[in-house]
Protein backbone atom coordinates (compact mmCIF):
# COMPACT_ATOMS: atom_id res chain seq x y z
CA UNK A 1 0.00 0.00 0.00
CA UNK A 2 1.51 3.28 -1.07
CA UNK A 3 1.57 6.45 0.96
CA UNK A 4 0.02 9.50 -0.65
CA UNK A 5 2.63 12.23 -0.63
CA UNK A 6 1.93 15.61 0.94
CA UNK A 7 4.00 18.75 1.40
CA UNK A 8 7.32 17.90 3.02
CA UNK A 9 7.55 20.84 5.37
CA UNK A 10 5.77 22.11 8.45
CA UNK A 11 3.36 25.05 8.09
CA UNK A 12 5.00 27.94 6.20
CA UNK A 13 5.23 30.19 9.24
CA UNK A 14 7.58 27.67 10.89
CA UNK A 15 10.87 27.18 9.03
CA UNK A 16 11.68 23.62 10.07
CA UNK A 17 14.71 23.35 7.79
CA UNK A 18 16.28 26.41 9.40
CA UNK A 19 15.60 24.95 12.84
CA UNK A 20 17.14 21.61 11.88
CA UNK A 21 20.39 23.35 11.01
CA UNK A 22 20.61 24.37 14.67
CA UNK A 23 20.87 20.69 15.73
CA UNK A 24 24.17 19.18 14.52
CA UNK A 25 23.25 15.58 15.37
CA UNK A 26 20.32 15.53 12.95
CA UNK A 27 22.58 15.70 9.88
CA UNK A 28 24.29 12.36 10.49
CA UNK A 29 23.61 8.93 9.07
CA UNK A 30 22.76 5.77 11.04
CA UNK A 31 23.26 2.36 9.44
CA UNK A 32 23.89 4.10 6.13
CA UNK A 33 20.59 5.97 6.25
CA UNK A 34 19.84 9.60 7.16
CA UNK A 35 18.93 9.74 10.83
CA UNK A 36 15.22 10.07 11.55
CA UNK A 37 15.15 10.81 15.28
CA UNK A 38 11.74 10.00 16.75
CA UNK A 39 12.74 9.28 20.34
CA UNK A 40 12.25 12.76 21.73
CA UNK A 41 10.04 11.56 24.56
CA UNK A 42 13.02 9.75 26.03
CA UNK A 43 15.53 12.52 25.38
CA UNK A 44 15.48 15.35 22.87
CA UNK A 45 18.50 16.65 20.97
CA UNK A 46 20.44 19.83 21.77
CA UNK A 47 20.82 22.88 19.59
CA UNK A 48 24.20 24.41 18.85
CA UNK A 49 23.41 27.27 21.25
CA UNK A 50 23.27 24.86 24.20
CA UNK A 51 26.48 23.11 23.18
CA UNK A 52 28.26 26.43 22.79
CA UNK A 53 27.03 27.77 26.13
CA UNK A 54 28.33 24.75 28.00
CA UNK A 55 31.60 24.76 26.07
CA UNK A 56 32.09 28.46 26.83
CA UNK A 57 31.51 27.84 30.52
CA UNK A 58 34.11 25.07 30.65
CA UNK A 59 36.66 26.91 28.51
CA UNK A 60 36.39 30.41 29.95
CA UNK A 61 34.42 30.73 33.18
CA UNK A 62 34.63 27.43 35.05
CA UNK A 63 34.81 27.73 38.80
CA UNK A 64 32.77 26.60 41.74
CA UNK A 65 29.87 28.89 42.52
CA UNK A 66 28.87 31.25 45.33
CA UNK A 67 31.55 31.76 47.97
CA UNK A 68 34.63 32.16 45.77
CA UNK A 69 36.49 35.46 46.17
CA UNK A 70 37.74 35.74 42.59
CA UNK A 71 36.53 36.76 39.15
CA UNK A 72 35.86 33.31 37.71
CA UNK A 73 33.76 32.37 40.73
CA UNK A 74 31.73 35.53 40.26
CA UNK A 75 31.24 34.81 36.56
CA UNK A 76 30.24 31.20 37.20
CA UNK A 77 27.83 32.23 39.95
CA UNK A 78 26.25 34.87 37.74
CA UNK A 79 25.68 32.33 34.95
CA UNK A 80 24.43 29.67 37.38
CA UNK A 81 21.95 31.88 39.21
CA UNK A 82 21.01 33.56 35.94
CA UNK A 83 19.87 30.17 34.68
CA UNK A 84 17.72 29.75 37.78
CA UNK A 85 16.09 33.10 37.02
CA UNK A 86 15.42 31.97 33.44
CA UNK A 87 13.67 28.85 34.74
CA UNK A 88 11.56 31.00 37.05
CA UNK A 89 10.43 33.12 34.11
CA UNK A 90 9.98 30.08 31.86
CA UNK A 91 7.35 28.53 34.15
CA UNK A 92 6.16 31.85 35.66
CA UNK A 93 7.14 30.96 39.21
CA UNK A 94 6.63 33.72 41.80
CA UNK A 95 10.27 33.68 42.93
CA UNK A 96 13.63 32.20 41.96
CA UNK A 97 13.99 30.90 45.53
CA UNK A 98 11.24 28.41 44.68
CA UNK A 99 13.34 26.91 41.87
CA UNK A 100 15.43 24.00 43.14
CA UNK A 101 18.05 22.28 41.01
CA UNK A 102 17.81 18.49 40.94
CA UNK A 103 19.30 15.72 38.83
CA UNK A 104 15.98 15.38 37.03
CA UNK A 105 12.27 14.77 37.46
CA UNK A 106 12.85 11.53 39.36
CA UNK A 107 14.97 13.16 42.04
CA UNK A 108 12.54 16.08 42.27
CA UNK A 109 9.64 13.75 43.04
CA UNK A 110 11.73 11.83 45.55
CA UNK A 111 12.60 15.08 47.34
CA UNK A 112 8.92 15.90 47.73
CA UNK A 113 7.90 12.39 48.77
CA UNK A 114 10.66 12.30 51.37
CA UNK A 115 9.78 15.76 52.64
CA UNK A 116 6.08 15.10 53.14
CA UNK A 117 6.46 12.05 55.37
CA UNK A 118 5.53 13.95 58.51
CA UNK A 119 2.23 15.01 56.99
CA UNK A 120 0.97 11.43 56.60
CA UNK A 121 -0.43 8.91 59.04
CA UNK A 122 -1.83 5.39 58.68
CA UNK A 123 -4.98 5.34 56.58
CA UNK A 124 -4.15 8.48 54.61
CA UNK A 125 -4.29 8.20 50.83
CA UNK A 126 -1.95 9.24 48.04
CA UNK A 127 -3.85 9.62 44.79
CA UNK A 128 -1.97 8.87 41.56
CA UNK A 129 -3.12 8.00 38.06
CA UNK A 130 -2.95 4.69 36.25
CA UNK A 131 -0.82 6.26 33.49
CA UNK A 132 2.08 7.39 35.70
CA UNK A 133 5.75 6.88 34.96
CA UNK A 134 7.44 4.67 37.57
CA UNK A 135 9.19 7.80 38.87
CA UNK A 136 5.79 9.07 40.01
CA UNK A 137 4.72 5.75 41.51
CA UNK A 138 7.63 4.15 43.34
CA UNK A 139 8.59 7.13 45.57
CA UNK A 140 4.99 7.32 46.79
CA UNK A 141 4.89 3.58 47.43
CA UNK A 142 8.06 3.93 49.48
CA UNK A 143 6.47 6.81 51.39
CA UNK A 144 3.32 4.77 51.98
CA UNK A 145 5.38 1.91 53.40
CA UNK A 146 7.07 4.30 55.82
CA UNK A 147 3.91 6.01 57.00
CA UNK A 148 1.11 3.47 56.71
CA UNK A 149 -0.57 5.50 54.01
CA UNK A 150 -2.10 3.94 50.89
CA UNK A 151 -1.48 4.58 47.20
CA UNK A 152 -4.74 4.75 45.25
CA UNK A 153 -4.78 4.78 41.41
CA UNK A 154 -7.19 6.88 39.34
CA UNK A 155 -8.60 4.75 36.54
CA UNK A 156 -8.24 5.58 32.85
CA UNK A 157 -10.46 5.02 29.83
CA UNK A 158 -9.61 2.68 26.93
CA UNK A 159 -8.77 5.79 24.89
CA UNK A 160 -6.07 6.69 27.40
CA UNK A 161 -7.76 9.58 29.13
CA UNK A 162 -8.17 9.95 32.86
CA UNK A 163 -11.57 8.71 34.02
CA UNK A 164 -12.76 11.88 35.72
CA UNK A 165 -15.62 10.05 37.44
CA UNK A 166 -13.00 7.82 39.02
CA UNK A 167 -10.99 10.87 40.04
CA UNK A 168 -13.96 12.58 41.65
CA UNK A 169 -15.03 9.45 43.50
CA UNK A 170 -11.53 8.72 44.83
CA UNK A 171 -10.73 12.27 45.90
CA UNK A 172 -12.02 12.02 49.44
CA UNK A 173 -11.53 12.99 53.03
CA UNK A 174 -8.56 10.65 53.39
CA UNK A 175 -6.72 12.04 50.36
CA UNK A 176 -3.62 13.95 51.43
CA UNK A 177 -1.54 14.06 48.23
CA UNK A 178 -2.45 14.13 44.53
CA UNK A 179 0.47 13.40 42.18
CA UNK A 180 -0.11 13.02 38.45
CA UNK A 181 1.51 13.52 35.09
CA UNK A 182 0.72 16.62 33.06
CA UNK A 183 1.38 14.62 29.87
CA UNK A 184 1.64 10.83 29.66
CA UNK A 185 5.05 9.67 28.46
CA UNK A 186 3.55 6.45 27.07
CA UNK A 187 0.35 7.79 25.49
CA UNK A 188 0.88 11.50 24.87
CA UNK A 189 -2.36 12.33 26.71
CA UNK A 190 -2.60 15.89 28.04
CA UNK A 191 -4.39 15.78 31.38
CA UNK A 192 -6.70 18.55 32.68
CA UNK A 193 -4.13 19.64 35.24
CA UNK A 194 -5.58 22.97 36.36
CA UNK A 195 -9.05 21.52 36.96
CA UNK A 196 -7.64 18.57 38.91
CA UNK A 197 -5.48 20.80 41.07
CA UNK A 198 -8.38 23.13 41.80
CA UNK A 199 -10.60 20.28 42.96
CA UNK A 200 -7.82 18.80 45.09
CA UNK A 201 -6.82 22.07 46.71
CA UNK A 202 -10.44 22.81 47.58
CA UNK A 203 -10.13 19.83 49.91
CA UNK A 204 -6.74 20.82 51.28
CA UNK A 205 -4.83 18.20 49.27
CA UNK A 206 -1.15 18.77 48.41
CA UNK A 207 -0.57 18.57 44.65
CA UNK A 208 2.44 17.57 42.56
CA UNK A 209 2.59 17.54 38.77
CA UNK A 210 5.15 15.55 36.78
CA UNK A 211 5.84 17.95 33.91
CA UNK A 212 8.67 16.08 32.19
CA UNK A 213 6.69 15.52 28.98
CA UNK A 214 4.79 18.80 29.11
CA UNK A 215 7.54 21.43 29.11
CA UNK A 216 8.89 20.53 25.62
CA UNK A 217 5.46 21.06 24.04
CA UNK A 218 3.21 23.24 26.21
CA UNK A 219 3.37 26.69 27.75
CA UNK A 220 3.56 25.92 31.48
CA UNK A 221 2.45 28.50 34.03
CA UNK A 222 2.73 27.16 37.57
CA UNK A 223 0.82 30.10 39.02
CA UNK A 224 -2.10 29.47 36.67
CA UNK A 225 -1.96 25.76 37.49
CA UNK A 226 -1.78 26.66 41.19
CA UNK A 227 -0.02 23.38 41.97
CA UNK A 228 2.16 22.97 45.05
CA UNK A 229 4.99 21.24 43.19
CA UNK A 230 5.99 20.94 39.54
CA UNK A 231 8.92 18.79 38.35
CA UNK A 232 10.71 18.45 35.02
CA UNK A 233 14.02 17.52 33.37
CA UNK A 234 16.30 19.52 31.09
CA UNK A 235 17.17 16.70 28.72
CA UNK A 236 13.61 16.36 27.43
CA UNK A 237 13.44 20.08 26.57
CA UNK A 238 16.59 20.36 24.42
CA UNK A 239 18.96 20.88 27.35
CA UNK A 240 21.63 18.67 28.93
CA UNK A 241 21.24 15.49 30.93
CA UNK A 242 21.89 15.40 34.66
CA UNK A 243 19.84 18.41 35.70
CA UNK A 244 16.19 19.03 36.44
CA UNK A 245 13.92 21.40 38.30
CA UNK A 246 11.62 21.22 41.26
CA UNK A 247 9.29 24.17 41.66
CA UNK A 248 7.64 24.26 45.04
CA UNK A 249 5.24 26.15 47.24
CA UNK A 250 7.51 28.26 49.45
CA UNK A 251 5.69 27.47 52.70
CA UNK A 252 5.81 23.74 52.05
CA UNK A 253 9.48 23.87 51.05
CA UNK A 254 10.31 25.79 54.21
CA UNK A 255 8.58 23.16 56.33
CA UNK A 256 10.18 20.17 54.59
CA UNK A 257 13.45 18.69 55.89
CA UNK A 258 16.52 18.81 53.62
CA UNK A 259 16.93 16.01 51.09
CA UNK A 260 20.67 15.54 51.65
CA UNK A 261 23.23 16.87 54.10
CA UNK A 262 26.61 18.40 53.28
CA UNK A 263 28.03 21.62 51.97
CA UNK A 264 25.98 24.49 50.53
CA UNK A 265 22.73 23.43 52.25
CA UNK A 266 23.96 24.69 55.64
CA UNK A 267 23.98 28.05 57.34
CA UNK A 268 26.15 27.04 60.28
CA UNK A 269 27.64 23.74 61.43
CA UNK A 270 29.02 22.77 64.82
CA UNK A 271 29.18 19.48 66.67
CA UNK A 272 26.43 20.84 68.88
CA UNK A 273 24.09 21.09 65.89
CA UNK A 274 23.48 22.47 62.41
CA UNK A 275 21.20 25.14 61.04
CA UNK A 276 20.09 24.91 57.41
CA UNK A 277 20.43 27.38 54.60
CA UNK A 278 17.57 29.36 53.11
CA UNK A 279 15.67 28.38 49.97
CA UNK A 280 16.58 27.14 47.46
CA UNK A 281 20.01 26.12 48.79
CA UNK A 282 18.54 24.08 51.62
CA UNK A 283 17.85 21.35 49.04
CA UNK A 284 21.08 21.69 47.03
CA UNK A 285 23.80 19.88 48.96
CA UNK A 286 27.26 19.70 47.38
CA UNK A 287 28.76 21.17 44.24
CA UNK A 288 25.88 21.57 41.78
CA UNK A 289 25.68 20.76 38.08
CA UNK A 290 26.90 24.20 37.03
CA UNK A 291 27.55 23.61 33.34
CA UNK A 292 24.26 21.76 33.04
CA UNK A 293 22.38 24.69 34.60
CA UNK A 294 24.05 27.00 32.09
CA UNK A 295 23.00 24.61 29.33
CA UNK A 296 19.40 24.58 30.54
CA UNK A 297 19.40 28.37 30.58
CA UNK A 298 20.61 28.35 26.98
CA UNK A 299 17.89 25.85 26.02
CA UNK A 300 15.26 28.18 27.49
CA UNK A 301 16.74 31.09 25.54
CA UNK A 302 16.63 29.00 22.38
CA UNK A 303 12.99 28.03 22.89
CA UNK A 304 12.14 31.68 23.57
CA UNK A 305 13.65 32.60 20.21
CA UNK A 306 11.08 30.46 18.39
CA UNK A 307 7.47 31.27 17.66
CA UNK A 308 5.72 29.10 20.22
CA UNK A 309 2.37 29.05 18.46
CA UNK A 310 3.93 28.15 15.12
CA UNK A 311 6.06 25.49 16.78
CA UNK A 312 3.01 23.89 18.40
CA UNK A 313 1.09 24.02 15.13
CA UNK A 314 3.97 22.30 13.36
CA UNK A 315 4.04 19.53 15.96
CA UNK A 316 0.27 19.08 15.73
CA UNK A 317 0.60 18.71 11.97
CA UNK A 318 3.13 15.91 12.45
CA UNK A 319 0.78 13.99 14.74
CA UNK A 320 -2.18 14.59 12.46
CA UNK A 321 -0.27 13.18 9.48
CA UNK A 322 0.89 10.18 11.50
CA UNK A 323 -2.71 9.44 12.50
CA UNK A 324 -3.76 9.64 8.85
CA UNK A 325 -1.13 7.09 7.85
CA UNK A 326 -1.97 4.42 10.43
CA UNK A 327 -4.41 2.81 8.02
CA UNK A 328 -1.57 2.31 5.51
CA UNK A 329 0.02 -0.35 7.75
CA UNK A 330 -2.14 -3.49 8.06
CA UNK A 331 -2.48 -4.69 11.65
CA UNK A 332 -1.25 -1.42 13.17
CA UNK A 333 -3.10 -0.11 16.22
CA UNK A 334 -2.48 3.13 18.11
CA UNK A 335 -2.42 2.73 21.88
CA UNK A 336 -3.77 5.94 23.38
CA UNK A 337 -6.22 7.95 21.31
CA UNK A 338 -7.01 10.78 23.70
CA UNK A 339 -8.65 13.88 22.28
CA UNK A 340 -5.85 16.08 23.59
CA UNK A 341 -2.31 14.87 22.94
CA UNK A 342 1.24 16.03 22.39
CA UNK A 343 2.96 14.71 19.20
CA UNK A 344 3.57 11.19 20.45
CA UNK A 345 2.27 7.91 19.06
CA UNK A 346 2.49 4.56 20.83
CA UNK A 347 1.53 1.65 18.64
CA UNK A 348 1.60 -2.08 18.11
CA UNK A 349 1.51 -4.20 14.95
CA UNK A 350 -0.25 -7.53 15.01
CA UNK A 351 2.19 -10.44 15.10
CA UNK A 352 5.26 -8.30 15.85
CA UNK A 353 7.00 -7.69 19.16
CA UNK A 354 7.72 -4.01 19.87
CA UNK A 355 11.45 -4.66 20.29
CA UNK A 356 11.59 -6.28 16.84
CA UNK A 357 9.86 -3.24 15.36
CA UNK A 358 12.42 -0.96 16.98
CA UNK A 359 15.38 -3.01 15.77
CA UNK A 360 14.11 -3.16 12.19
CA UNK A 361 13.37 0.55 12.15
CA UNK A 362 16.89 1.28 13.40
CA UNK A 363 18.28 -0.64 10.43
CA UNK A 364 16.52 1.96 8.29
CA UNK A 365 17.94 4.87 10.28
CA UNK A 366 14.77 5.52 12.30
CA UNK A 367 15.07 5.87 16.08
CA UNK A 368 12.03 5.05 18.21
CA UNK A 369 11.55 3.76 21.76
CA UNK A 370 10.16 0.32 22.57
CA UNK A 371 9.05 -1.49 25.71
CA UNK A 372 6.88 -0.56 28.67
CA UNK A 373 8.23 3.03 28.82
CA UNK A 374 8.57 2.82 32.62
CA UNK A 375 4.78 2.61 32.80
CA UNK A 376 4.17 -1.06 33.59
CA UNK A 377 0.80 -0.54 35.35
CA UNK A 378 -0.42 1.21 32.20
CA UNK A 379 0.72 -1.69 30.02
CA UNK A 380 -1.06 -4.09 32.36
CA UNK A 381 -4.25 -2.07 31.84
CA UNK A 382 -3.94 -2.60 28.09
CA UNK A 383 -2.85 -6.22 28.58
CA UNK A 384 0.24 -5.80 26.43
CA UNK A 385 3.98 -6.18 27.16
CA UNK A 386 4.77 -2.80 25.65
CA UNK A 387 4.55 -0.64 22.56
CA UNK A 388 6.73 1.00 19.96
CA UNK A 389 6.69 4.76 20.51
CA UNK A 390 7.39 7.49 17.99
CA UNK A 391 7.70 10.84 19.75
CA UNK A 392 8.07 13.92 17.58
CA UNK A 393 9.62 17.34 18.16
CA UNK A 394 9.39 20.62 16.27
CA UNK A 395 12.54 19.75 14.29
CA UNK A 396 10.94 16.68 12.75
CA UNK A 397 9.43 16.94 9.28
CA UNK A 398 6.41 15.53 7.49
CA UNK A 399 8.85 13.70 5.23
CA UNK A 400 10.23 11.91 8.30
CA UNK A 401 6.71 10.91 9.33
CA UNK A 402 6.23 9.38 5.90
CA UNK A 403 9.61 7.64 6.10
CA UNK A 404 8.48 6.06 9.37
CA UNK A 405 5.34 4.64 7.80
CA UNK A 406 7.11 3.52 4.64
CA UNK A 407 9.52 1.61 6.88
CA UNK A 408 6.66 0.13 8.90
CA UNK A 409 5.02 -1.05 5.68
CA UNK A 410 8.24 -2.84 4.71
CA UNK A 411 8.44 -4.48 8.13
CA UNK A 412 4.82 -5.58 7.99
CA UNK A 413 5.25 -7.07 4.52
CA UNK A 414 8.39 -8.88 5.67
CA UNK A 415 6.45 -10.74 8.35
CA UNK A 416 3.07 -11.00 6.61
Amino acid sequence: MNIVSVAKTAPPQFDVEAVRRDFPILSQQVNGKPLVYLDNGASSQRPEAVLQAMDHYYRETHSNVHRGAHTLADQATTAFEGARKKVQQFINAPSARQIIWTRGTTEAINIVANGLAEKLKPGDEILLSQMEHHANIVPWQMLAERTGAKVVPIQITPEGELDMESFHSLLGERTRILAFTHVSNALGTINPAADMVAKAKAQGVITLIDGAQAVPHLKVDVQALDCDFYAFSAHKMFGPTGIGVLYGNADLLEAMPPWQGGGEMIERVSFAGTTYNTLPYKFEAGTPAIAEAVGLGAAIDYLASLDGSAMQAAENTLLQRANELVASVPGMTVVGTARSKVPLMSFKIEGLHPSDIGTLLDQQGIAVRTGHHCAMPLMEFYEIPGTARASFAFYNTLEEVEQLFTALQKIQRLFA
